[in-house]
């Protein structure tokens, strides 16, 4: 075991340097820079401007400069706001993570049950009620559902607000069933059909022989062989959400890492670029390795090597 994670750590840190390389190339390959948007900005400023960030010397030097001061931890300051990168990125994610987390809870929790619900259920309408609107939440473009959702509760009844900065739980819902919709119809999907493979087996005819009871049936030994696929999904997933779904808040105007990664592309904000990139590079592979150990809690009898 402690092989295997000394294993997937290096291939992680090997995995977040090549993003960090093929990112920060392509990011200086783009034609323009950050400060040719300023029309305010006379020619002799934005040479000081190029200079104070390192933007006047030659691509490879202004990586070796960043993989310096990311030894040290230091993301540097945003080209626009001229802020303390690494504070910005704790109180985004702060407000990302918050919905994210609710989010995925509620993906992970309904998306199970309705999964194993519609196995149960096969071919009956309780099946294909589940289906039905699994389908259409899976085909549904997540912007759609975002949008459709601000344009009934907020715009039309008016029952709920868009986003704000008080304290209030209904200020989450509206992101919340946005985030969680996609997510809650893949996993009931992948539940079903995990619970149906796992139901045709040898070893639950046998405990039905053996006159175990159809309750410890589901939970003990078809649902919990059921999770592994599952399992594979929710690592990347979780990742994916705590982070901030990129349209979800940009529609919802949410104050959260999602929005701030597109509004640091728009702005050509180089360092919050690359910070953020690092950052969901980082949370993705903790998440994919999660999953990995979750196998085995889940499955003893699977070996990590």
């Amino acid at each position: 075991m402690s092989k295997y994670l000394i294993k997937r750590i290096l291939l992680a840190i090997l995995s977040v340097f090549v993003i960090l390389l093929i990112t920060f190339f392509a990011m200086n390959a783009v034609p323009g820079g950050p400060f040719n948007s300023e029309k305010a900005t006379t020619p002799a400023v934005r040479a000081v401007l190029m200079e104070r960030f390192n933007l006047d010397k030659p691509v490879w030097q202004q990586f070796l400069i960043y993989i310096r001061n990311l030894t040290r931890f230091d993301f540097g300051v945003s080209l626009k706001t001229g802020r303390e990168i690494s504070g910005t990125l704790s109180t985004c994610f702060a407000v990302s993570a918050k919905i994210g987390g609710i989010a995925a809870f509620v993906a992970v929790i309904i998306g199970v049950i309705l999964g194993a619900i519609a196995a149960l259920f096969r071919n009956r309408w309780p099946d294909r009620l589940i289906i039905f609107f699994t389908t259409l939440f899976t085909a549904m473009p997540s912007f759609v559902f975002a949008t459709l959702l601000l344009m009934v509760f907020c715009i039309q009844l008016g029952l709920l607000p868009v986003f704000s900065t008080e304290a209030s739980a209904s200020k989450y819902v509206l992101p919340v069933i946005a985030l969680a919709a996609y997510p809650t119809a893949y996993i009931t999907r992948l539940t079903k059909t995990s619970m149906l493979d796992a139901l045709s087996q040898d070893y639950i005819r046998t405990a039905r022989a053996k006159g175990v009871t159809t309750r410890k049936v589901i939970f003990k030994h078809a649902l919990r062989n059921a999770l592994i696929p599952v399992i594979t999904y929710v690592g990347p997933m979780l990742a994916y959400i705590l982070t901030g779904s990129l349209v979800v808040e940009n529609i919802f105007n949410i104050g959260g890492l999602g929005k701030q990664f597109v509004q640091s592309i728009t702005n050509r904000d180089y360092p919050m670029i690359m910070a953020t990139t690092i950052f969901l590079a980082v949370i993705m592979v903790l998440m994919n390795l999660l999953s990995d150990i979750m196998y085995k809690v889940v499955d003893p009898r699977i070996k990590l090597d």
